[in-house]
């Protein structure tokens, strides 16, 4: 039985793809690259159900496997380069924006491709066999709209701890000896520096709750003086202000003998849920934030004003696991009774006059992340890439996104 003839694309290139592709082509050296570029490009936009080097290459007229691969893997160009090259083209075009900070995890079979490891896929919801991939977009100022403008920035592979502790299986899937072994709290604080390099206006940045629940990230925001909006979990530590205020005033005790003054006790320490559960029902009034073809998005909604902190009593007051960081603003969300949907918390360093509807509205500026990552992964083969390496992943990364 004969194979099925697969229709050819055009050698031509398409017309649309000719006008947006020229501004990024010096990024190529050579003409045969910049050549094998704009066929893979042509490949991603086609309709295949898999969009690899050996699809796109039965489906595109005038390239090979081959050539494709090579693009891939050998060629002279730089992913960052032309994500950068992007980035301000699209950046000139772009209303007053923020950013948000993602990962998804794209599926893999076995553990050779770099990266590869069993660990939580967002798309999935559970432990899986999968890359993760932290990335950076930009969205429009516009939270009530039901489409904002929203355009991807850059992503980058976290490799999970037994790939972190290898040298030696990270240098056969030629990863950079400096400067990739980050944790994904490490690289998103990565991705907003390099968004702020390459010049991107952002005035406030949103996450979901694994980057909200990480000290790591609100120090680094706050040290960036990044305002931000970000997801956490219930047992996200807080302390009152008042409270803090008084556990200021209060002298600590005198060392005996020549030991280091003791530093004062810090105040009490609570969880998010168990602050916000305890005020009255007043304080709970419906807010919509979105409305949308007959759909409303809205909850009841409180936002009081809290420290981040972590450690309790149980520390003493010099341990390394007591913090408490600055002001900000403690914000939950519960279903209006009757209503579906879940029960959510967030904080925010914004400042204390803001609003409670902005604050509302920021929480759910994210949510344009999940349509990307489907058209992404379903449009444009995200996560169909099949190479094993660093480099070609994040150059497959690259021209997704320009794709």
């Amino acid at each position: 039985m004969s194979p099925p003839v697969v229709p050819k694309a055009s050698p031509d290139a398409l017309p649309e793809l000719a006008v947006s592709w020229e501004p990024f082509a010096p990024v190529f050296r050579r003409a045969t690259s910049r050549e094998s570029v704009e066929r893979y490009l042509t490949g991603l936009l086609t309709d295949l159900e898999r969009k690899n080097c050996d699809t796109i290459a039965a489906a595109v007229a005038g390239t090979s496997t081959e050539r494709v691969q090579h693009v891939l893997t050998d060629a002279t160009w730089e992913p960052q380069a032309l994500a950068q090259q992007r980035v301000a083209t699209v950046v000139a075009q772009s209303p007053p924006r923020g950013m948000l900070l993602d990962d998804t995890g794209l599926p893999k079979q076995g553990h050779s491709s770099v990266g590869g490891a069993r660990q939580y896929s967002g798309p999935l919801g559970k432990i899986a066999n999968c890359q993760v991939v932290v990335s950076a977009h930009d969205v429009a100022d516009e939270p009530t709209r039901s489409a904002p403008v929203h355009w991807p920035l850059t992503a980058r592979l976290s490799l999970p701890e037994g790939w972190a502790a290898d040298s030696d299986r990270r240098a056969k899937v030629h990863v950079p000896a400096e400067g990739a072994v980050q944790t994904k709290p490490e690289l998103a604080l990565t991705l907003v520096d390099q968004a702020r390099a390459w010049g991107v206006p952002f005035a406030w940045v949103v996450a979901d709750a694994g980057y909200g629940d990480t000290p790591t990230v609100l120090h680094g925001l706050a040290e960036r003086h990044v305002a931000y909006v970000v997801g956490i979990s219930s047992t996200f530590g807080v302390r009152l202000p008042a409270e803090v205020c008084a556990a200021a005033l209060v002298l600590p005790s005198r060392p005996c003998g020549r030991g280091h003054p003791k530093k004062p006790r810090p105040a009490s320490l609570y969880e998010a849920k168990a602050v916000l559960e305890a005020l009255p029902a007043e304080r709970w009034p419906p807010i919509t934030w979105r409305e949308h073809d007959a759909v409303v998005w809205r909850k009841q909604c409180v936002a009081v004003r809290v420290h981040w902190a972590i450690g309790g009593a149980q520390f003493s007051p010099s341990h390394h696991r007591v913090s408490t960081g600055p002001e900000g603003w403690l914000l939950g969300e519960r279903p209006i009774p009757g209503e579906p949907g879940d029960l959510t918390w967030y904080f925010s360093n914004l400042p204390a006059d803001t609003p409670r509807q902005r604050l509302v509205e920021l929480a759910h500026s994210r949510w344009p992340i999940e349509p990307f990552y489907e058209d992404a992964k379903g449009e444009c083969g995200l996560d169909h890439y099949q190479g094993r390496r660093w480099d070609g992943l994040h150059r497959h990364l690259a021209l997704v996104m320009l794709a």
